[in-house]
């Protein structure tokens, strides 16, 4: 075996010792203790207080693993890792097949340009020709579109009064996966701007649960909170069907008039829904969604001259209407029938009344009557300057209507108002009426 030869360690010791009273190299080596500590507080402190960017720092630097091929995959889809941005896409591609468009037609008359000649056979001289234009006959030809969505698996399709309000026109219902329908308009509301549509396959395979048609989900607009995100599907100015837009809901129970340049007409609308999702024309009748995918309000109208104003009718609004339909085929609304101005703080003081809450019966605008006639209120003995308090026990605000009590009622209801009348409270019970 071989013998290896002794070191001598004192020679070793010796020079260790010399190192290690050298001053340079004491203060090197405590520099160094004293960075190693320092840094390594920082990243415990960094870890315990930062924890996500510092995982994002080290995931930056680190390579990220690349998913494995497979070959006839074909190109992937893009999948957000943002959670509210794959909401929003599975939003848009769950009601989208609920989502139609709906074309409006009606017939047209068609001229023709014809020559003439004024004087008839007056003979040489009188040989002029003048071009007139004749009618021949009429055409049936697109005039407007609008939206609407499946809300049950029969065909039923919720849509804008002013999208169907035409009796001479003809509705035709085009679903996202380009099939073409004929509809039947069944009903329109007389308060609100909605109508119930219905279209029919007659041909095809239900599938096993039934249904023929895919119905969207409603959700609850009673629930609904500013700044929540808003998704609006539709066919935008009649052309780009299921556009989807995205925002938040800006503003609750709003008031607006509302104006159809194509028919002219006009209607107030109450507790709508203030949204910066963009609606353009076209989108009428088309939901407002939440991130879930539930309808929360059906996109009515836009503010002319602003830029990403829009309001949408509450969606529970819509779930009575849905209802009646099913059952009577038709929709009616609680009337009480007088007209009103709701009293706060500057009407109590210009009419020099006792009380700041309630509705004050008054004429309209243009003289009309305050009470109409032959109404609930007129045989209930309400009269004009009559200051209604409450509903069955319910305080009139501006928060909350006299409008907004009556629709929880059904026509034919008994009702008991609360009125002040010549200073003195008193109560009087309506049998509402039916509009």
């Amino acid at each position: 075996m071989y013998e290896l030869p002794q070191f001598d360690f004192s020679k070793i010791n010796k020079k260790i010792l010399k190192v290690l009273r050298n001053k340079v190299f004491l203060a090197t080596a405590g520099i160094v203790i004293v960075g190693c500590v320092i840094g390594f507080s920082l990243a415990a402190s960094a870890l315990y207080y930062f924890p996500s960017q510092t995982q994002a720092f080290l995931q930056y630097f680190t390579p990220a693993a690349e998913a494995p091929k497979t070959e006839n995959q074909g190109p992937a889809l893009y999948k957000s890792d943002i959670s509210y941005e794959q909401a929003i896409i599975d939003a848009a591609k769950n009601v989208s097949p609920s989502v139609v468009s709906i074309v409006i037609s009606k017939n047209l008359p068609v001229y023709e340009q014809q020559y003439i000649n004024p004087f008839g056979d007056l003979g040489p001289g009188f040989d002029f020709q003048i071009p007139q234009y004749v009618q021949k006959g009429t055409q049936l030809q697109e005039v407007g579109a609008g939206s609407g969505f499946i809300v049950s698996a029969d065909g039923l399709i919720l849509t804008n009064k002013h999208v169907v309000s035409d009796s001479q026109a003809e509705y035709t219902v085009f679903t996202n996966d380009g099939e073409k329908y004929p509809a039947k308009v069944l009903a329109l509301d007389p308060v609100q701007d909605l109508a119930v549509i219905k279209i029919s396959r007659h041909s095809g395979t239900p599938s096993n649960d039934g249904a023929v048609f895919q119905p969207v989900t409603l959700g609850d607009s009673d629930g609904i909170q500013i700044g929540q995100s808003a998704i609006a599907i539709g066919n935008a100015l009649g052309q780009f069907n299921n556009t989807v837009s995205v925002g938040v809901v800006s503003g609750l129970q709003r008031t607006i008039s509302a104006s159809d340049q194509l028919s002219g007409t006009s209607e107030t609308l109450e507790n709508i829904i203030q949204t910066d999702a963009a609606i353009n024309s076209g989108n009428s009748g088309g939901p407002l969604l939440n991130l879930k995918g539930e309808v929360i309000g059906i996109n009515t109208a836009t503010a002319q001259g602003a830029q990403s104003i829009g309001f949408a009718i509450p969606v529970n609004v819509a779930k009575k209407d849905i209802d009646q339909v099913i059952k009577t085929n038709k929709i009616v609304y609680p009337f009480l029938g007088v007209r009103y101005v709701l009293i706060d703080a500057s009407v109590k003081e210009k009419y020099n009344l006792s009380v700041d809450y309630g509705a004050l019966v008054s004429k309209g605008a243009n003289g009309e009557p305050a009470v109409t006639a032959d109404s609930a209120a007129q045989k209930a003995g309400i009269k004009e300057k009559d200051v209604i308090l409450e509903i069955n026990g319910q305080k009139i605000t501006k928060d909350n209507t006299l409008a907004k009590i009556i629709q929880k009622y059904n026509a034919g209801d008994k009702i008991t108002l609360k009125i002040l009348r010549n200073g003195v409270e008193q109560n009087i019970d309506v049998i509402l009426g039916e509009r």
